[in-house]
């Protein structure tokens, strides 16, 4: 009997082991900080629209790198394997669910082929010590339509003679410039709050029909240890420049430009909520544009209504501005 009940008491004490390891799997205890953290990375992504902007305004610089927060998933889940703990693992896994549902479709290729024509936007930057390699990269991206943002004045000259030949119709206005291949009329100023002129709207007429364009280069945005996310001034010209375009007279309209903020950034809401962004339409990826020399978010946009059809949207490769240049295809 005694060697009978052997092999039974030692399967007993390995179930019991083997329950005693579940249960310290899924003792929340175990991860406690891991677990709590998953669920603070969630809420964030759910409820980022809920941070206030009342305090360094916190929740436009959230908003600006949202898509960052999922790079903390797999430090999370490495983790809580590490530690053993099946609830930090579950607690993982729910940011890494609402990362998909907000950005995941970015990931997907929906360029849907050539389009009527090219547009491209770019901050050449007021540092740029090699314009003609811009100008080379300008030319031979296939773009129809092209502005251009943070031109110094000795540098206008360079640019209006380097893409003449490609661009016969161009417009100047302070620091931004529109040059086309299509004839551009009806240039007029926007006043966007800064003293100084850094938008205009013109009318290009296409080959299917006109397009009211807007260029503008919205002012830029600090993070600062005293005083956070300073967007104030960026604000106040965003909401000159969706009044502007609100009350454009014609029905198809582009805007193109530095704006300083991403779409996800809810102080843009007076431009984002009447204008498409090319690249959630037509894009693949997250297109980030700046900083250059390692692209964190698309701050450069190119923005559409009036069933303006985005066929694909794309960033060029670094020229020597700081800033990556945006190009998109539309069909009219």
């Amino acid at each position: 009997m005694v060697r009978a009940e052997g092999p039974a008491v030692a399967a007993d004490e390995q179930e019991q082991t083997r329950r005693g390891r579940l249960r310290r799997w899924f003792d929340w205890r175990r991860g406690r900080p891991l677990t709590l953290l998953g669920v603070l990375v969630t809420v964030l992504l759910v409820a980022h629209a809920q941070v206030p902007n009342a305090v360094g305004n916190l929740g436009s610089l959230l908003e600006t790198f949202l898509p960052w927060l999922g790079l903390t998933v797999p430090v999370l889940l490495a983790l809580a394997l590490w530690r053993r703990s099946g609830v930090a693992v579950l607690a993982a896994l729910l940011p890494a669910a609402v990362w998909l549902n907000l950005f995941g479709a970015l990931l997907v290729d929906k360029s849907s082929g050539p389009g009527d024509f090219t547009v491209l936007s770019h901050n050449v930057a007021a540092a740029n010590d090699d314009p003609q390699g811009t100008i080379r990269m300008l030319t031979g991206s296939g773009a129809q339509i092209v502005a251009l943002q943070e031109l110094s004045g000795s540098a206008v000259p360079v640019y209006v003679a380097g893409l003449a030949k490609t661009y016969p119709y161009h417009a100047v206005e302070g620091t931004v410039g529109l040059w086309s291949s299509y004839p551009i009329d009806g240039v007029e100023v926007v006043d966007i709050k800064m003293g100084w002129t850094r938008a205009f709207r013109a009318e290009v007429t296409t080959s299917k029909g006109p397009l009211a364009v807007y260029v503008a280069h919205l002012p830029s945005v600090r993070v600062k240890f005293d005083s956070g996310f300073t967007a104030g001034r960026r604000d106040v010209s965003v909401q000159a420049l969706g009044d502007a375009v609100a009350h454009e007279p014609l029905r198809k309209v582009l805007l193109l430009g530095d704006l300083n903020g991403t779409v996800n950034d809810r102080s843009l809401a007076p431009i984002t909520s009447q204008l498409r962004s090319a690249q959630g339409a037509a894009g693949d990826g997250f297109g980030f544009s700046w900083p250059a020399s390692f692209p964190m978010a698309r701050i450069d946009q190119i923005l559409s209504k009036g069933g303006l059809v985005p066929t694909d949207s794309r960033t060029l490769p670094a020229d020597a501005s700081d800033h990556l240049a945006v190009v998109a295809g539309y069909r009219y």
